[in-house]
């Protein structure tokens, strides 16, 4: 058991993916977790998979910290009774959206004058395609980005405390101011979301037929439009502003590219198309690569495997044997054979040899 730096006990207010996921990277450090859900089933399967110990409201707590994991749109209230009925505990929410919260918390008149030097908003970037506590891991948290927010009146010990509980889960710590932090995510986290779910919704209506012709492309882009509406619903809602000044430049550039397209053999059409492509390209060429160091690009090869168990194992065991490290890998399938495509990227001074050395073995190895 490692040790932790977080004393507990610790009341985590939301038993859903990332409360209860939260109170079990805790209970792995030895904490005491207390969990509370408005839903007692919900709350119950929170306790039975181990994520800490049933609320009684009988019992008189005094806990370092509480952890409010509860909808965005309810956030701020549970943020506020929290800081009332435990007057000497620190409070941290993991809404995915910090200045309306803390707005709202602002303008809270029972909230004693010094009540929010306890309250750290905070933002962990993780999470599942599935929700629910059945879902939550106490690992989901290992190396991810765990956002600080705190506002000018969060003090030293409230940051260290939130600080604390982020480095016991395993997470990466960041600090951004509340504005700032909203800014971020609408870029980074709500306009991907807002995009795939656009695209996902041209397929509704698309015959099958013309379906079976999708590729990773298409996949990649429409992934994340699976996630859950009644939360995007809160998130979106909460970050109208940021997102709003963010889709006027998409609008701005849809524009440019229906002028374009509607008459694309006009002189300069063709140059506004490929600046258009170019201008994409810059811009993920500046995501961040491996480990949030600089961007790297690499070069990409797809290698064909039967459609059976072990064989990607044992592609993946013959490249380490030729010495090749794998940056990325993606797999995609056949539309008519057994057979599966493995995408592997790696640097792009390591692909010749690498594609050589697996032909030899007997791997076939797409140019």
């Amino acid at each position: 058991m490692n040790p932790s730096h977080l004393l507990g006990p610790v009341l985590v207010l939301g038993s859903g993916l990332l409360g209860a996921s939260i109170g079990l990277g805790l209970r792995a450090h030895g904490i005491d977790v207390i969990v509370s859900d408005p839903s007692p089933s919900a709350q119950a399967v929170a306790v039975d998979i181990g994520a800490g110990r049933a609320f009684d409201a009988a019992e008189y707590l005094t806990p370092e910290l509480v952890v409010v994991a509860a909808p965005p749109d309810v956030t701020a209230q549970v943020v506020a009774g929290a800081l009332a009925r435990y007057p000497s505990a620190v409070v941290v929410d993991i809404a995915s959206v910090k200045g309306s919260v803390l707005a709202e918390l602002q303008t809270v008149e029972s909230l004693a004058p010094t009540a929010l030097g306890r309250y750290v908003g905070t933002h962990p970037m993780a999470g599942r395609e599935r929700s629910g506590p059945v879902a939550a891991r106490g690992q989901l948290f290992n190396s991810m980005p765990w956002v600080l927010c705190p506002s000018e009146a969060s003090s030293e010990h409230a940051i260290k405390v939130a600080h604390s509980l982020a480095i016991d889960l395993d997470a990466v710590v960041f600090r951004f101011a509340p504005d700032e932090h909203d800014e971020a995510v609408a870029l980074v986290s709500h306009l991907p979301q807002i995009m795939s779910s656009l695209v996902a919704s041209r397929l509704a209506d698309t015959p099958q037929h013309a379906l079976s012709l999708a590729g990773n492309g298409l996949r990649d882009v429409t992934r994340i439009a699976a996630s859950d509406p009644s939360l995007w619903v809160q998130i979106l809602g909460a970050n109208a502003p940021k997102v709003l000044e963010i889709m006027q430049g998409v609008r701005t550039d849809l524009d440019r590219l229906i002028n374009t397209l509607s008459a694309p053999t006009a002189p300069g059409a063709r140059l506004d198309l490929a600046q258009l492509i170019a201008e994409g390209n810059a811009g993920q060429g500046r995501i961040p690569g491996k480990h949030g160091g600089p961007a790297q690009q690499y070069s990409w090869l797809t290698v064909l495997v039967d459609d059976k168990p072990g064989q990607i194992a044992l592609l993946l065991t013959e490249i380490g044997e030729i010495g090749v490290n794998v940056e990325d890998l993606r797999l995609d399938h056949s539309a008519g054979l057994q057979v599966g495509m493995v995408e592997l990227s790696v640097l792009p001074s390591r692909r010749v040899a690498l594609v050589d050395e697996l032909t030899v073995r007997g791997w076939k190895v797409l140019q």
